[in-house]
């Protein structure tokens, strides 16, 4: 089970995304011996249940792709129970520029913040951020889960940090992190998402082993990929007319 010492985490960072085929993966994996080491958790399961109004304002302005948006979801790291760490994380996006604020709860104190009973952690500013976006939101309920298998690797010595998440998944209904990890492909079989974390400029040796691989960079949201595959399956079912 991952847990942080401190409750309260305030991030600042530039992600990269990238989808690797089987086979990219595993030349990318092999490439970064020696200069990156997985992380103590190892292969890890988590589950981010996402936070939308009823007309899901905010997915649909991330799609759209503007200079900021922003984001609430609560985190699992494996099946949660009542008593289990979970983190609510507001992250925001601006000009290309990943910040997040985070902090450890549990799912029925969760569950009370967004009944409009009492903060989601012990003042100060984070509290006000998340409590002012759910007061501006209004009618914010789970509204997608998304649950990969993550691989975590770490710079020794750096702030580089990068994600391989395997087995992507989403699902729209059972929006409660204490049943399973089940759900709905994202990605053909075998592909996964390389997510490269850094405070400043990529070190070259990185920039080499991406172009080797043919390694490309790509806008892809696990959340806006769900909301367009379900946005297209519930198309296919209305009746067409001619």
């Amino acid at each position: 089970m991952a847990t942080v010492s401190n409750p309260i985490v305030v991030m600042k960072r530039y992600e990269l995304k990238y989808i690797l085929s089987p086979e990219q993966e595993t030349f990318f994996r092999q490439r970064l011996e020696g200069h990156m080491k997985i992380d103590q958790f190892g292969l890890t399961s988590i589950a981010s249940l996402y936070y939308d109004t009823p007309d899901y304002r905010l997915i649909n302005a991330s799609i759209e792709k503007p200079l900021f948006k922003e984001k609430l979801r609560l985190r699992s790291y494996g099946i949660a129970t009542d008593n289990s760490p979970v983190f609510l994380e507001l992250k925001r996006k601006a000009y290309g520029i990943v910040y997040k604020r985070r902090v450890q709860s549990t799912i029925p104190l969760v569950d009370k913040f967004f009944a409009g009973e009492g903060d989601i952690c012990a003042g100060g500013q984070i509290n006000h951020e998340i409590t002012y976006f759910r007061d501006f939101y209004r009618d914010l309920a789970p509204a997608c889960l998304i649950i990969y298998d993550r691989t975590a690797f770490y710079e020794p010595n750096g702030d580089l940090r990068l994600t391989i998440d395997r087995n992507p998944r989403y699902r729209t209904q059972d929006l409660d992190l204490r049943i399973s990890m089940d759900g709905i492909s994202l990605l053909p079989e075998g592909y996964s998402i390389l997510e490269i974390k850094v405070q400043q400029s990529m070190p070259l040796w990185l920039t080499e082993i991406l172009s080797e691989g043919k390694i490309y960079k790509n806008s892809f949201s696990k959340y806006g990929e769900a909301y367009k595959q379900q946005t297209r399956n519930a198309y296919r079912k209305e009746p067409q007319y001619v």
